[in-house]
């Protein structure tokens, strides 16, 4: 943990990502991850019961361009591990176990939104769901992502 008056490492992205300020100390000494900040995913809402982002399409597409459904799954993966993380807690992580996604509608342009809602917070794993839409509302894919919780080693 920092002191009052010395920044983290990772302020600035934790800010422009929109990360809320309460949850710099928990991010402070790693960041959102490189990935996170390649597909240009920004946060809007965070607690382990309900997480939302937005990604853009643009810089994410496929060679038809439209947006990749690996992307789709970068985001639900994004969104699920940072609610799991959030549950887990101090001194504990979230690791991906499985992961999976159906692609419902394509899109070529515009702002995809993830939310990410909880279906089981458990001790020792997580299952979230996560529905990717359009500026529409419209459902572009639906993603599962369960996550084991452990103790980090000391």
């Amino acid at each position: 943990m920092m002191d009052n008056f010395t920044p983290h490492r990772f302020a600035d992205e934790l800010t422009s990502a929109g990360i809320p300020e309460e949850l710099h100390d928990w991010l402070g000494g790693y960041g959102i991850g490189a990935l996170v900040v390649k597909m240009g995913i920004r946060f809007v809402e965070m607690s382990p019961e309900r997480t939302v982002a937005t990604m853009p399409v643009e810089g994410n597409t496929q060679v038809a361009g439209i947006l990749h459904g690996g992307a789709h799954v970068v985001l639900a993966e994004t969104l699920g591990s940072f609610a799991a993380g959030m549950h887990a807690g101090p001194g504990r992580q979230a690791l991906g176990i499985e992961v999976g996604a159906t692609h419902h509608r394509s899109i070529s342009a515009g702002t995809v939104t993830g939310t990410c809602t909880a279906i089981h917070l458990g001790r020792t794993l997580t299952t979230h769901e996560i529905v990717m839409t359009d500026e529409q509302g419209r459902r572009l894919s639906t993603a599962r992502i369960t996550n084991l919780i452990r103790d980090i080693d000391g």
